[in-house]
C-alpha cells in the first residue's frame, strides 16, 4: 500500500508531488532572497529617495537577470502579473497596436486557455482567427502556418511546449516563416524556461511569455519580453512603468523572486536526472501495464519532466482519485456525470475512450527515484487490485 513521503523530504510537501506542470513549489534559494523585502524594504521602487534605492536596486537587478536567461536586452523584459496577463498582453496588445480592417491572428488548437480565450474576444471586436490543426503527436506543421498567412496577418502566436502533453513546437522553423513574412512572432514559454533552451534569437521570436510559478518563483508574477521596436498597447494604463507597456507600482519582492527563479534557471543540467527519472516511470509503466497505458504526446519534442499517459478503458480522474497522497492532473472534465476529453488530446485526435483514461504526470526537481516507484506501485495497486 502506498505511503507518502517522511514529514521533510520532497521540499516538506505532504505527499508525493507529481504536477510540476501546474505549479512549483518556491525553491528555498528564491525565498532567501524574498525574505528583506517581506520584513523591511517596503519602498516604492519609483520613488526618488533613500527608501526607494533597494526596491529599484532590486528590479533592475532581477530585470537584468530574467533578460539573460533569454539572451535577451534588460529594457526588453517587462513584468506582468503572470503568464496570463503577459499572453494577453501580447496578442491584445499587438491587436490595438496594429489595428486594421480585418486584422488576422495564426495560432494553434493546442494553445493555453490564456492564449484562446483573448483570440476569442479579439475575434469578437473584429479581428479574424485562424485556428490551426495539430499532428497526432500535438506538433503543428510550419508550412501550415505559412499556407494561413495572409496581407491582413499581424501576429503568429505559438506556444513553445505544451502543458499537458509536453510536446515542444518547431518555434525556429515557425519564427523564421514569420521573419520572412514581416509578421511578429510570440510564443507562450511558460512551461519551456528552465527545462529547455530558450533564447529568444535562436527562437526567432518578438514575444516571449515567462509564468513565475511554473519557475519556482512565487504566483502573481511573470515577465514579456518584448523586442526592442516591437510597438504593443498597454492592458493597463496609468504612470509609465515598466517602459510604458504596464501601469502600477512595480512588486521589488516579486520581481527579484523571478530574477533569482530565472538564474537558476540557467543550469540545464538537472534536467538530465529529471528526465531520466521520466523514462524509467515509462519503462515501469509498460513492464506493469503493457498495452494498457498508451503514451500521448511527441517521444521525441518533449519536455524532459513531462508524461502524459492513458490507461484504456479507465477514467483518469477516477484514477487519481485512488492515488491518496499522489498529486497529478487530468485535462478532462466532468459535465453532468459525463466525462469530457481535454481539448488538447482531442485536437491531437486521440480516440475518446483513450483520452478519458489520461493522467499528465510532471516532475520537479525535487522528485526522487522511491517517489516515482511508489506511484508505480500505488497504481498497480489500483489498476490491478495488488495490495
Amino acid at each position: 500500500m502506498f505511503r507518502p513521503p517522511k514529514k521533510g523530504e520532497n521540499w516538506g510537501m505532504k505527499g508525493i508531488y507529481l504536477d510540476a506542470n501546474a505549479s512549483t513549489p518556491i525553491d528555498p534559494k528564491v525565498a532567501a532572497a524574498m525574505r528583506p523585502f517581506l520584513e523591511g524594504e517596503f519602498g516604492n521602487p519609483s520613488s526618488g529617495h533613500w527608501a526607494s534605492a533597494a526596491a529599484k536596486a532590486a528590479l533592475e537587478d532581477a530585470r537584468r537577470k530574467v533578460a539573460a536567461t533569454l539572451g535577451a536586452k534588460s529594457e526588453e523584459i517587462v513584468f506582468t502579473s503572470g503568464g496570463s496577463e503577459a499572453n494577453n498582453l501580447a496578442l491584445k496588445g499587438t491587436f490595438f497596436a496594429l489595428r486594421r480592417d480585418s486584422a488576422h491572428i495564426i495560432t494553434t488548437a493546442v494553445e493555453h486557455p490564456s492564449i484562446l480565450a483573448p483570440c476569442g474576444f479579439l475575434e469578437r471586436i473584429g479581428a479574424r482567427i485562424s485556428i490551426l490543426p495539430v499532428d497526432r503527436l500535438g506538433r503543428v506543421d510550419p508550412e501550415e502556418v505559412r499556407r494561413a498567412i495572409t496581407p491582413a496577418t499581424i501576429l503568429i502566436s505559438v506556444m513553445h511546449a505544451n502543458n499537458e502533453v509536453g510536446t515542444i513546437e518547431p518555434i525556429a522553423e515557425i519564427g523564421a516563416i514569420a521573419r520572412e513574412h514581416g509578421i511578429r512572432f510570440h510564443t507562450d514559454a511558460a512551461q519551456s524556461v528552465g527545462k529547455i533552451p530558450t533564447s529568444v534569437g535562436a527562437l526567432g521570436v518578438d514575444l516571449l511569455t515567462v509564468a513565475g510559478h511554473k519557475l519556482y518563483a512565487p504566483k502573481g508574477v511573470g515577465a514579456l519580453f518584448v523586442r526592442r521596436g516591437v510597438a504593443l498597447e498597454p492592458l493597463i494604463h496609468g504612470a509609465g512603468h515598466e517602459q510604458g507597456l504596464r501601469a502600477g507600482t512595480e512588486s521589488a519582492l516579486l520581481a527579484l523572486a523571478l530574477g533569482v527563479a530565472s538564474e537558476l534557471a540557467q543550469d540545464l543540467r538537472p534536467m538530465d536526472r529529471i528526465r531520466a527519472l521520466r523514462d524509467r516511470f515509462w519503462r515501469e509503466l509498460q513492464r506493469r501495464f503493457g498495452d494498457r497505458v498508451v503514451q500521448n504526446g511527441d517521444p521525441h519534442h518533449r519536455l524532459p519532466n513531462t508524461l502524459n499517459v492513458s490507461f484504456a478503458g479507465r477514467v483518469g480522474a477516477e484514477i487519481l482519485e485512488r492515488l491518496d497522497g499522489v498529486a497529478a492532473s487530468t485535462g478532462s472534465a466532468c459535465h453532468a456525470g459525463r466525462i469530457e476529453p481535454s481539448p488538447v488530446l482531442k485536437a491531437m485526435g486521440v480516440a475518446c475512450d483513450i483520452a478519458k483514461g489520461a493522467i499528465r504526470f510532471s516532475l520537479g526537481r525535487q522528485t526522487s527515484e522511491e517517489e516515482i516507484d511508489g506511484v508505480v506501485e500505488a497504481l498497480t495497486g489500483v489498476l490491478l487490485g495488488a495490495g
